[in-house]
């Protein structure tokens, strides 16, 4: 840990500070809501798309490092956020945050950053903050903005001490809806914004949302699908009295082992009434675990709208080696290597090889880590939400 003494001396103007669990101290110049949080700092490379990124619910319980240096130029509004409840915590630019210049701008994205609790810390060199979480992994740390200033070093570090971090954590419990909901909206078109859901569309799929984003249940609409969704903690009577076609797993923060302790007997429930599963990112991972699989966490993880994935293995057939650019986040993954009999790898990541997708062998249940409605990202998954939906027509 750095000693008080050999801590980089507090910039004039500083009014913001990022203080990492081993007693690194950064400095700079803080916008958006003011006091303290403490989350994982990670890093994301998309160069368009940060109000989706910072309300993300799979982001909950972390400090998001843009490495694209401007943020805020098309400033904020209401159609772009993903989710209404938690996100990430904080995010860290290189740039002060600029006037926003696009017509869909509705307001700062300074005013929205504070109006929704996050803490923004400008004037960071994020190309060697990125390298040390590429050599050192994703590290426990305390965002802070004082208007004055005025910072208790000392305790911040402490409080980044003591915080557990998110091996362990289920966080899918704090981002989940409270109670089913029948899913309305459809999918945005420039000028006409968001349609409507027909609830007359048949099959019938009901969404678990362990932290989903709300472009997953537009783009099942977008395939021709009803969608209901349901709390995390829906249990399989609950499920099958609402007579699902197909069951959707979708995405979310934390451990997939933890979230797996109430989620993966009901999916292995359903697994077993050979019920249909599709499952993105947190409910890819659980599938897994539920097929006998296991999960780990991962040095820095996968976050970018610019991962490219292949298709592998006999479930794509021929059109097996093609490769997609996906949009991904996750700090966890399935273990490749300890897929049982029972599973196909069906992705992997061209950058690590990773464990990308699975398939159930003899079921109509697969999954992929990365996310295919990303919005705004690349348009080259949404035949994954057609492959789902057609198998129940």
């Amino acid at each position: 840990m750095a000693s008080a003494a050999s801590r980089p001396a507090q910039p004039n103007g500083a009014t913001g500070i990022l203080v990492l669990a081993d007693g690194s101290v950064i400095w700079g110049k803080a916008f958006g809501a003011t006091g303290s949080q403490v989350g994982e700092v990670c890093f994301n490379t998309s160069m368009t798309g940060y109000q989706e990124v910072m309300t993300d619910p799979s982001y909950a319980a972390q400090i998001v490092t843009f490495t694209f240096p401007h943020i805020g130029n098309v400033g904020a509004n209401a159609e772009d956020a993903e989710s209404a409840v938690e996100g990430a915590v904080g995010c860290i630019v290189r740039e002060d945050v600029t006037e926003p210049s696009n017509f869909r701008s509705l307001e700062r994205f300074t005013e929205w950053m504070e109006r929704h609790g996050k803490i923004g810390l400008s004037g960071v060199d994020t190309r060697a903050l990125t390298r040390r979480i590429r050599m050192s992994g994703a590290p426990n740390a305390v965002i802070a903005h004082s208007p004055d200033g005025k910072f208790d070093v000392d305790a911040l570090i402490a409080r980044a001490q003591e915080w557990a971090g998110l091996e362990g954590m289920d966080l899918a419990k704090r981002v989940t809806r409270d109670a089913q909901e029948s899913w309305e909206g459809g999918y945005w078109r420039l000028g006409h914004g968001y349609g409507r859901a027909s609830r007359d569309a048949t099959p019938h799929v009901v969404a678990i949302d362990y932290g989903a984003k709300d472009n997953i249940f537009r783009n099942l609409v977008k395939a021709g699908a009803k969608v209901t969704v349901v709390p995390a903690k829906t249990t399989l009577d609950e499920i099958m009295a609402l007579k699902p076609d197909g069951v959707f797993l979708s995405n979310g923060p934390g451990d997939p082992a933890a979230t797996g302790e109430y989620a993966v007997p009901v999916i292995k429930a359903l697994l077993e009434a050979d019920m249909p599963l599709f499952g993105i990112c947190l409910g890819h991972q659980m599938l897994a675990l539920a097929a006998g699989a296991k999960t780990v966490k991962m040095h820095q993880g996968h976050r970018g709208a610019n991962h490219p994935v292949q298709r592998v293995g006999e479930a794509w057939g021929e059109t097996s080696g093609l490769v997609e650019i996906t949009s991904m986040n996750h700090g966890f993954a399935v273990d490749g290597d300890t897929l049982p009999d029972t599973l196909e790898q069906t992705h992997v990541s061209l950058f690590d090889g990773s464990n990308c997708g699975i398939a159930v062998k003899g079921k109509r249940a697969f999954g992929v880590q990365y996310h295919p409605e990303a919005s705004p990202g690349p348009q080259d998954s949404f035949y994954l939400f057609e492959k789902f939906v057609g198998r129940l027509k």
